[in-house]
């Protein structure tokens, strides 16, 4: 089940030393006067919804529930499990159907195309914590949490860049085509309009009326598509931001990169991040007991049922850490 390499990701250099200082200056590609509005717009109006959580009408204990078991499904498996351990960094294999399934759930989390994703944390991970950085919170906390979304960055536009760092992926049709029209858009629509028609369903036939569907519809609608998104945002941005800032280290690796246990923890073993910097292709980002690895445990778990294959562990021996070798993505 377990492999020590693969070969099947391209090759970026790694970097180890002391970690940056804080301070650096924006990516000089970036055009802070050119907004990206349908981000900004997007990210205000899911915002803007969070005053609903106080209309007693709209709520509901299962649409609650379904924030904790969407952040696991849709952003552990989807984006954890699905764009970042397998199609970023390659560290397992898996049959084209369960990887294009991860990848569909990690589009229910509306952060990107796969393909865009893979290009943006390759980049980060050559320059992490540099000026080429997409996201560094050495410019600022803001910045390196949600800022660099909202404005135009040259570099991740261009047609190079999806070549340089995200061939592989692309070669796959089915990302190919979700690139086009904005099709993975449309499924992240898709999928909030059948959970509501799902939760109207419900609670038509349980409270006999329309109005009981209507109530509870909306209530799967705002806290298990709307919440349930702001919060899978936060906590994946806290790991670009928080995790390279506030945290223990295991690797002497030359960025900032942080294990934190509250992102740790939120993002159910994402937020074990130096460890996933200073060891980039294993697919456990929790390499001690107590650093619970979630994603991690449900990748070896998939791997006992033969669904997945070459699982790459921590590049360790015994209880010790190793920083990364070259050749690895990074």
């Amino acid at each position: 089940m377990f492999a020590t390499d693969t070969n099947s990701a391209p090759a970026l250099p790694t970097r180890t030393g002391a970690a940056r200082a804080r301070g650096i200056a924006l990516p000089e590609t970036v055009d802070r006067h050119s907004i990206l509005w349908p981000y900004l717009l997007g990210v205000v109006t899911f915002h803007l919804m969070l005053p609903l959580a106080f209309v007693p009408w709209l709520f509901s204990w299962t649409g609650l529930l379904m924030i904790p078991l969407g952040n696991y499904v849709f952003c552990s498996l989807g984006i954890g499990a699905g764009f970042h351990r397998l199609l970023t960094h390659r560290s397992y294999c898996c049959p084209p159907w369960l990887e294009h399934t991860l990848a569909i759930l990690g589009i229910c989390c509306l952060q990107d195309s796969p393909a865009r994703w893979v290009a943006i944390h390759r980049l980060h991970h050559q320059h992490s914590d540099a000026q080429d950085d997409p996201h560094s919170p050495m410019v600022n906390l803001f910045w390196g949490h949600m800022g660099w979304l909202l404005v135009r960055n040259r570099l991740l536009g261009q047609m190079s860049t999806y070549e340089k760092y995200a061939r592989d992926v692309l070669q796959d049709r089915f990302y190919l085509r979700l690139e086009r029209g904005r099709l993975w858009v449309w499924i992240y629509v898709a999928h909030a309009a059948m959970i509501a028609l799902i939760g109207f369903a419900i609670g038509f036939f349980s409270a006999g009326t329309f109005l009981g569907g209507v109530q509870f519809g909306l209530s799967l609608l705002l806290w298990g598509v709307i919440f349930r998104t702001l919060f899978t945002w936060h906590v994946t941005w806290g790991v670009n931001s928080m995790a390279h800032l506030w945290g223990y280290r295991a690797f002497e690796t030359d960025d900032n990169s942080r294990n934190n246990w509250l992102f740790g923890l939120l993002t159910n073993g994402d937020g074990w991040h130096n460890n996933h910097h200073g060891d980039p292709r294993s697919a456990a980002h929790g390499q001690r007991w107590w650093e619970l690895d979630i994603t991690f445990l449900t990748i070896c778990g998939l791997g006992k049922l033969g669904l997945l294959t070459n699982i790459i562990p921590p590049r360790r021996s015994g209880s010790s850490f190793q920083p990364a070798q070259p050749g690895a993505i990074d």
